[in-house]
């Protein structure tokens, strides 16, 4: 859940991309949504042939392994070459405890949301990732992630490469790895529990803003990505339920993306630098704009040997934030301030069924009490998100086959510190641990 401050190739495509982009998204979310009764299939694995395992550690996802990674640059083309239907659905239902009650209680079960999608390949060259859910708290139906990708393999100085260009609505969504805040760990939560604050980029624009990026993949290793982000329109979010609270993005915002990443064949390692600049109008009208500059850096590593599959990511992510417009309004004390976020996550996968995972986090901040709500003004939270799951299926052998898979999950969350203090931090008894949240979980696929 964003903080508050985070709120604050045709010719007509050439002339109005962004309209044109909207419009393009649209169309595939309704031809997602009248086609899925007939056709609901777990469609990457049914395209490419391959078990859900040869692309995700654990075999269910999202993590994704070299291979996974590969077939997500290649725009999700890869095929067997057998007919397929690019259609797929998932569901999600889950039980949520906070050790102390909220005003909304501290025992909630929820069908957590059911996704549509509009999944795989769509052409020699083009292929997709398109989400639309429904969301069982919010009892609405809304677009979610999208990335539509044309990739075009080559060869560049002698060796392979892919270029590629992706339309996409949630900074970092198009990423091919799982350090980034789109696909990093946890990859799911609870709904119910509380936030604190976050980086810009840590999902704040995700579903209301529009991105063209081009990207380039050369010799399997070096990766570049460079684009822009351009706020959708308040009617088109209504039109697909989606808020409008991240505020309207002044101009383009640009993001950017370096990384080295290589497979070793029983290991793999990447590192690599992102960013992002954005100017956000809180209220969607001409005015004071509020700066956001996001700048960060990740790695991680795989070693799999046997039925063993062990895997380590990190990543830091800087912000310094220029308050111009809600300082104006008397929403901050301070028209500066900087935001750093930390995570290391770990998991432990054994014959591709069994998986242990752990993400210790960490948010530190310039104080605002105005800004940040809390009792002594700073948004600093640390703590530890730890999860066992079990994955029945997914394998070769599996029952189902490409029809079916099911994850089952138990996720438990931890605070040292909450926005600001251990003890007291919102000036009315609450304390960090009283925050702290059991998580459970079925996610199925079909």
């Amino acid at each position: 859940m964003p903080h508050k401050h985070a709120h604050l190739l045709s010719h007509a495509l050439m002339r109005k991309p962004w309209k044109a982009a909207g419009t393009l998204i649209g169309t595939l979310i309704l031809w997602a949504g009248a086609s899925l009764p007939a056709h609901a299939l777990p469609s990457y694995e049914r395209q490419t042939g391959q078990e859900c395992a040869t692309c995700h550690v654990g075999a269910f996802g999202p993590q994704l392994t070299p291979y996974g990674m590969k077939f997500k640059l290649e725009g999700y083309t890869a095929s067997n070459g057998q007919p397929n239907v690019p259609l797929s659905a998932m569901a999600l239902a889950s039980w949520t405890h906070t050790e102390k009650d909220q005003d909304i209680g501290n025992n909630k079960g929820a069908l957590q949301e059911v996704s549509a999608f509009l999944a795989g390949k769509l052409s020699d060259h083009v292929g997709s990732f398109v989400q639309a859910t429904y969301s069982g708290i919010d009892h609405k139906t809304a677009l979610d992630n999208v990335d539509v990708r044309y990739a075009l393999p080559t060869r560049i100085a002698g060796k392979d490469a892919v270029l590629g260009i992706s339309l996409n609505n949630n900074p970092s969504v198009q990423d091919p790895l799982n350090t980034l805040p789109a696909w990093r760990f946890p990859f799911t939560s609870s709904e119910y529990a509380p936030g604190s604050a976050s980086p810009l980029l840590a999902g704040t624009l995700a579903q209301q803003a529009l991105g063209v990026t081009a990207y380039g993949y050369w010799d399997n290793a070096v990766y570049a990505e460079l684009g822009g982000y351009k706020s959708l329109s308040k009617d088109f979010l209504d039109k697909v339920n989606v808020g409008a609270d991240a505020g309207k993005i002044d101009g383009t915002a640009p993001y950017w993306r370096l990384g080295y990443i290589k497979d070793l064949g029983g290991s793999a390692y990447s590192a690599g630098l992102f960013g992002m600049n954005a100017k956000l109008l809180p209220d969607r009208v001409a005015g004071p704009s509020d700066g956001y500059d996001d700048i960060g850096i990740d790695a991680s590593y795989q070693y799999r040997a046997g039925k063993n599959a062990y895997s380590l990511a990190a990543s830091y992510l800087h912000e310094s934030q220029e308050r111009n417009a809600t300082f104006a309004a008397g929403g901050a004390n301070t028209l500066k301030g900087k935001l750093n976020r930390y995570d290391l996550i770990a998991s432990y996968y054994y014959d591709q069924t069994y998986g242990l995972s752990a993400n210790l986090f960490s948010t530190r901040g310039d104080a605002d009490a105005t800004l940040y709500g809390s009792a002594n003004g700073k948004p600093d939270t640390d703590g530890l998100t730890l999860q066992a799951d079990w994955t029945p299926f997914g394998k070769e052998d599996s029952w189902g086959g490409s029809w079916a898979n099911l994850r089952l999950g138990l996720q438990y969350t931890l605070y040292s510190k909450f926005m600001g203090a251990s003890h007291n931090y919102d000036g009315a008894g609450r304390n960090a641990k009283d925050n702290n949240t059991v998580f459970a979980f079925i996610w199925t696929a079909f």
